[in-house]
């Protein structure tokens, strides 16, 4: 950020309302709360064989874990499963995308797949 006296033709004031800005705009936007309904009935996974002390974990949010069972187990229309959760669709395509890479890596790697828990909504 340049200082404020740096500026030509600026106020100070203007100056310190622009870093304002721009400091505002590296914020993250907070996580909207989703609509989840389904909890796993385990939620551990490892390769057979390998002890879990040895092995490096995946983890699996809640969120991703109900996106794979709306699209994946019970074969939703990703418009129907975004509806579901109360997310866009882009929203739910990006989670679920997270979460198809988060198994791929746990499968293709050998890692334990851990699956975050969370209190199921009515």
């Amino acid at each position: 950020m340049q200082n404020p006296k740096d500026r030509e033709g600026d106020s100070v004031e203007d100056a310190i309302d622009q870093e304002i800005v721009e400091d505002k705009s590296k914020m993250p936007r907070p996580k909207k709360r989703r609509r989840l309904q389904a909890n796993p009935s385990s939620n551990y996974f490892k390769p057979a064989g390998i002890p879990k002390k040895g092995l490096q974990e995946v983890v699996l949010t809640s969120e991703e874990f109900e996106a794979i069972k709306l699209i994946d187990l019970d074969k939703l229309p990703q418009s129907e499963a975004a509806t579901k959760m109360q997310i866009s669709q882009p929203t739910l395509s990006r989670i679920l995308q997270s979460a198809k890479n988060k198994i791929a890596d746990s499968i293709i790697n050998g890692k334990a797949l851990k699956i975050k828990e969370f209190i199921k909504e009515d």
